[in-house]
This record gives C-alpha cells, structure tokens and sequence, in this order.
C-alpha cells in the first residue's frame, strides 16, 4: 500500500491505496465521484477523461500514484458556484447527451480542446475527439454544442 496525495477538484485528497490502482479507480471509489465513468477498460472511449495539470488524460491509462501532488479535475469539478461551465451549458442546451455514459469524457476533452483551440472548426472538433466514442451516435449535437460553447467565450 502507499499513500497518494492530490488536489481534486481544488481540494487537498490523501489516500492509502494499491499500487496498481488506476487513477479512474481511485476517483470513483476512494474518493466517490462517479462522473468519470469506465467504459471499455482499454482506453478506446475516453469516458474516462479528466483533467491533470490542465490537460485532458484517460483516468484509465494512468495509475493513481502517477498523479502523485498533480492537480486533477473531473466533471463534478467544472461547475462553478451553482452555474454549469459554458461546455456543459452547451452540452445540455444544444442536446450534446443522449444515454449521458459518454457525456463526461466529452465534456472533459471538450474543455481542453477550447483550451487549446478558442474557435475550432468542425473538423477540428471531430478531429480532437477522436479517442472518444458515442454509442449513441449524437456527435452531430455535440459537436454543434462545442462550437456553441467556443462561442459563447468568446472564440
């Protein structure tokens, strides 16, 4: 066992765990926030997706102790003093979601890409969210739904 401390969604977190605990693990059952979903167990969905040190990362590729004193936010931490982020507004006003089991990791990667990218095109949006898979096949929203929200900011 060792010990892994973090700040999380901007509060300090230290746990014992498991070595071989992945960082999607630690979050949803050390620290109880199940936004950040697993999906397919081999990083092909990006359900999963957070954000260490400011960019997004697949919770599922990285163990918990690799996120040693980073700094990581999940979905739970995007809204801010009761008001959805812009991307999740979006999301939710463009219908980005349909089932929601992806929603998470495209929100998270959304949030970088506008990061990186204030005013992508459509092939870019498609382009950065290619390690995320919709079972539901609503990529037309959402991607609709980032342009929005790049927008909306100012992109």
């Amino acid at each position: 066992m060792l010990t892994v401390s973090m700040t999380v969604n901007g509060q300090a977190v230290s746990k014992t765990t498991e070595p071989r605990t992945l960082l999607v693990q630690f979050l949803r059952e050390q620290l109880g926030l199940t936004g950040t979903h697993v999906g397919c167990d081999t990083s092909q969905c990006g359900a999963c997706v957070v954000h260490v040190n400011g960019k997004s990362v697949k919770a599922c590729t990285m163990l918990a102790a690799q996120a040693e004193g980073a700094d990581v936010v999940t979905i739970e931490g995007l809204a801010e003093n009761g008001e959805l982020h812009p991307v999740q507004a979006a999301f939710k006003e463009h219908h980005g979601l349909q089932c929601g089991f992806c929603t998470p990791g495209m929100v998270m990667s959304a949030v970088d890409l506008l990061q990186n990218n204030p005013n992508p095109s459509e092939a870019d949006v498609r382009d950065w969210l290619e390690g995320n898979i919709c079972r539901c096949t609503g990529y037309h929203n959402i991607v609709k739904a980032i342009q929005a929200a790049a927008n909306a900011t100012g992109g």
